[in-house]
């Protein structure tokens, strides 16, 4: 048995983050293996924004569920590679509208056939195995979970009894 499958809930997120880690470096190999100069990082927002240009910065960070602050630090960085531009929105110049530029718009297109053949693989992983056809369907779960009682709340409460 190895390290982390003898810890079980000890280790829970960091398997996860291991794990994730581990497809964030695989897709890029992908990205660089087409030529396509492409982080796997960016694909939330790249996502969002094939969806829906001029979308508030803030609405970006709503839909993803994390702070404003990281997503302007990676709309800071798509800007820099001419990526995405940003504009004041026109009913309130507080918030920022974001777009892709048409060098973002081209990039897109290149990606959108890789996102297609990662969901074809992910889809082909898991149906290998029964209970990894299962694996999204129980992250949502625990996802709710702490969304409805927050897991350090659950830890304190099970050192008070």
């Amino acid at each position: 048995m190895s390290f982390y499958s003898s810890l079980g809930y000890l280790v829970f997120g960091s398997r996860l983050r291991r794990l994730s880690e581990y497809f964030l470096m695989e897709v890029n190999k992908v990205y660089e293996q087409s030529g396509i100069a492409f982080d796997a990082s960016w694909f939330p927002v790249f996502y969002i924004l094939s969806r829906q240009q001029n979308i508030p910065l803030t609405d970006i960070a709503e839909q993803l569920e994390v702070s404003h602050s990281a997503v302007s630090q990676l709309v800071t960085g798509l800007k820099k590679k001419g990526l995405v531009e940003t504009a004041p929105c026109p009913d309130d110049g507080r918030r920022q509208l974001v777009m892709l530029t048409g060098k973002g718009e081209s990039l897109l297109q290149e990606v959108q056939p890789v996102w297609e053949a990662i969901t074809l693989a992910m889809t082909a992983l898991t149906e290998t195995q029964r209970q990894s056809k299962q694996l999204l369907e129980a992250i949502t779960q625990v996802e709710k979970a702490v969304q409805q009682q927050p897991l350090s709340t659950r830890i304190l409460s099970s050192m008070k009894n």
